[in-house]
């Protein structure tokens, strides 16, 4: 972990506590808990029992909600920095520590503005039992029929009659729509399509999973996997009523909403992708250090692309970690709007680097690296989809190049006037 970015003495106690827990707790009951998600009929009606266990163990241990940020009352106190180290090793056991802790997605964002946009009914109905991770929940934005990854697309009618919305919509790829304790739902869709700010037409609404109308089709895949018990799911709204008191923040606020979400969500992830990607170069380095696995007479780490391949790891881990602590440094000096150009170069280099550290880590141990053995293949699908969850790279590139290219005309300006200094030395003799 790096010092550069200093942190709290409790977040570095919280660090110790939690490495613990995820060494000796969950990574060993990873395998016990893919062994109790249900197959048939209850693979999307049970839980994993032992998840109960290390929720509570989690929870007597105070490593619990920690993604809140200290700005919140509700929240441990942790600034994004602070949790972002601790989200590297929840990246670890990318399937049992974040939930253990209350933390897993899409709950931490829809947790969030609950908080910061919430009422007080709305919170005390819906902010209260996530926090106490009672229930579930899931974001309903991306659609089927349109290029979702322009939320100005989203073609979801929230229309108000009376003093209820009729929601109407079909979307997909809405993670934790499976889950049978999924019980709310925040929805995306246009509320004021005429308005002439197309950031002005979304709105949110609280819809409940059990509200009449509202249809999960079904799971979708990952590279054939489908991430049960909680999936990532084809849901239909159908007439959906909901009192106008289900709004977020008001109507046409959407845009705000979802930028106040994501900034600190994809920050989360990409922390977690590290994580994942040191637990990668770990059984990497186990497997080709192996006596018992040479080719050629020698162990395969003796072998020179193999040994480069670490390292270029190393220096590739190294450097994306810092990239995301100082976006994480940003958005608590200056907000997410503000560290937008950090929070996009992250989203980018970081997915990036795991996909590539995983592919080199499946090369080296050969077959056993795409079988069921090793949690290399299900880290990569992971890795490829988290290239398009949250903004494909494409998007936060052109942002990105968008920002950089504002800077042409200052540029040009001092260039200018170091060709205009330049013709004065040599006027005055080439003396200063």
């Amino acid at each position: 972990m790096t010092s550069i970015f200093e942190v709290s003495p409790r977040c570095k106690e919280l660090q110790k506590k939690l490495l613990d827990f995820v060494e000796n707790d969950c990574l060993p009951a990873e395998e016990v808990y893919e062994s109790q998600v249900g197959t048939g009929d209850q693979r999307w009606k049970s839980v994993p029992p032992i998840m109960e266990e290390l929720k509570a163990k989690a929870k007597s241990l105070g490593l619990w909600n920690l993604f809140l940020h200290k700005s919140y009352p509700e929240g441990p106190g942790l600034t994004n920095l602070e949790y972002a180290t601790l989200c590297e090793i929840t990246g670890r056991c990318p399937r049992v520590a974040p939930e253990a802790l209350n933390c897993s997605a899409p709950d931490t964002g829809n947790m969030e503005v609950f908080a910061k946009y919430g009422t007080p009914e709305q919170k005390q109905k819906w902010l209260v039992p996530l926090m106490n991770g009672e229930i579930r929940s899931a974001f309903a934005m991306t659609e089927i029929a349109v290029s979702s990854s322009d939320a100005t697309n989203i073609e979801t009618s929230i229309q108000r009659v009376g003093d209820h919305y009729i929601i109407n919509g079909h979307k997909w790829w809405i993670s934790g729509a499976g889950d049978p304790r999924c019980k709310v739902y925040l929805v995306m869709g246009k509320s004021d399509p005429n308005n002439e700010s197309k950031y002005r037409q979304q709105s949110i609404v609280i819809v409940p999973a059990d509200a009449p109308g509202v249809q999960v089709v079904r799971p979708m895949h990952v590279f054939g996997y489908d991430d049960a018990p909680e999936g990532h799911c084809e849901v239909k709204f159908v007439n959906v009523k909901v009192p106008v008191a289900n709004i977020i923040h008001g109507e046409g606020r959407g845009f705000e909403v979802i930028q106040g979400r994501l900034g600190p969500g994809r920050i989360h992830h990409c922390m977690r992708a590290i994580g994942m990607a040191e637990r990668t170069l770990d059984v990497m380095i186990a497997r080709v250090t192996d006596p018992s696995r040479r080719t050629f007479g020698h162990i395969l780490a003796r072998h020179g692309t193999v040994a480069a391949d670490v390292a270029k790891i190393r220096i590739d881990i190294n450097a994306a970690r810092l990239m995301v602590l100082a976006a994480a440094d940003k958005i608590d000096k200056v907000d997410a709007k503000g560290a937008l150009r950090d929070i996009a170069m992250a989203k980018v280099m970081v997915p990036n680097m795991l996909q590539r550290t995983i592919d080199l880590a499946i090369q080296a141990f050969g077959a056993a690296g795409v079988s069921q053995d090793f949690p290399l293949a299900r880290f990569y699908a992971g890795a490829r989809t988290l290239r398009i969850a949250d903004g494909p790279d494409e998007v936060h590139i052109q942002q990105l190049a968008r920002y950089e290219l504002l800077r042409g005309e200052d540029i040009r300006s001092k260039q200018e006037a170091v060709l205009a200094r330049r013709a004065q030395i040599y006027a005055n003799n080439s003396k200063l």
